[in-house]
């Protein structure tokens, strides 16, 4: 029987229970505004705009200075390193400014996946050494939380068992050091929606899954009232011939959360995996409108699926900045209601609200 060493003080658990709870309090989600440079080159191409240091910032400062109708909608925002450092026009620090409008800023900590050798094209997520040190500076740079992303993905012969179990132990890892230096750790096991399996497939995996990063964290002796899972719904693989309702969504991913997730966890922030904007919303609403009992707060963390219709109205041009805004805002607010369950889709489009956001094998 192993004997317990008590890791974290009572200030310490009571600090980060406050940190977790805060970021998903009633109708709020996550923004994720943590892409790397890299995949920044993806989406500035998309509107023919030259991936530079300063467009990157313009961009997100667009998406940090929407006004005040977001502050009910968003508790926290995921910075990339870069954007932890750089500054409003008026000279403001982006992660000083954010908590000065009452959102808990986070940080990717996460350096890529990297190849699981011996599998069939798996991977597991590079980044634990110096994990602890970069931690205690973001802390102190104003970091609150942290983002550490594993990728799995369905085919015939994969998730292997050496996968989940290799990936559920790195995310214990991360979260155990997240914790140790006053960061509540987001736990983002993602199984990816390539392939053409069927609803009760995709269920199965994500169900093994969790079961498996659950018990890497106690293994751990991760506190888990100061983290958030940050996973995908359960949906068909995108080339799947079937469609499923939002409701048959909704019932799948609300029964593996319920077999997998202890009710200690705060709150589940969603993923939208390539979803379109809309569809992300109306199933995170059906998610939160699932008859089954929920003991976490069930919101997204939604990078594409809040910024696809801003960035295309944005397109690289000052003069756009309000229509973007425009844009954020009006998905801000409809997925927070569809955090509280109350969303009613108007058939009001953004940009490219209905556009799929599938990128085959996604990375960062």
């Amino acid at each position: 029987m192993p004997h317990q060493y008590p890791s974290l003080s009572t200030e310490q658990k009571k600090e980060l229970s406050d940190i977790a709870q805060k970021i998903v309090a009633p109708g709020k989600g996550i923004l994720a505004a943590d892409e790397s440079t890299g995949s920044m080159v993806k989406r500035m191409a998309q509107i023919n705009t030259e991936n530079t240091e300063e467009n990157r910032r313009l961009y997100r400062q667009i998406l940090f200075c929407a006004d005040d109708r977001v502050k009910p909608c968003i508790g926290g925002v995921i910075f990339f390193e870069e954007t932890l450092y750089q500054k409003t026009d008026a000279g403001e620090v982006f992660s000083k400014y954010i908590k000065g409008r009452g959102m808990v800023v986070g940080i990717k900590v996460d350096k890529g996946v990297v190849p699981l050798a011996g599998t069939d094209g798996e991977t597991t997520t590079q980044g634990l050494d110096g994990l602890s040190e970069r931690c205690a500076q973001y802390k102190k740079d104003g970091a609150d939380f942290a983002k550490w992303r594993c990728v799995l993905k369905i085919t015939a012969n994969t998730p292997s068992s050496l996968a989940i179990m290799e990936n559920a132990n790195v995310l214990a890892r991360y979260a155990s050091i997240c914790q140790m230096n006053g960061i509540v750790p987001i736990v983002e096991p993602e199984i990816l929606p390539d392939g053409d399996h069927d609803l009760k497939r995709s269920q199965y995996v994500t169900e093994k899954v969790l079961a498996a990063v659950y018990k890497a964290l106690s293994d751990h002796h991760v506190y888990l009232e100061g983290t958030l899972l940050k996973p995908n719904m359960v949906t068909a693989g995108q080339a799947c011939t079937k469609k499923y309702t939002a409701q048959e969504i909704a019932m799948a991913t609300v029964t593996a959360l319920r077999r997998t997730v202890p009710p200690a966890v705060p709150g589940v922030t969603f993923l939208s995996g390539g979803q379109s904007e809309e569809d992300a919303s109306i199933n995170l609403n059906a998610i939160n409108q699932c008859p089954l009992p929920k003991p976490w707060a069930l919101t997204f963390s939604y990078g594409r699926a809040l910024q696809a219709s801003a960035l295309k109205a944005w397109g690289g041009k000052k003069e756009n900045a309000k229509a973007a805004q425009e844009e954020y805002i009006k998905r801000a607010l409809n997925n927070s209601q569809a955090a509280l369950g109350k969303y009613v889709s108007s058939g009001d489009k953004g940009s490219a609200a209905s556009e799929s956001l599938f990128i085959a094998g996604h990375a960062y």
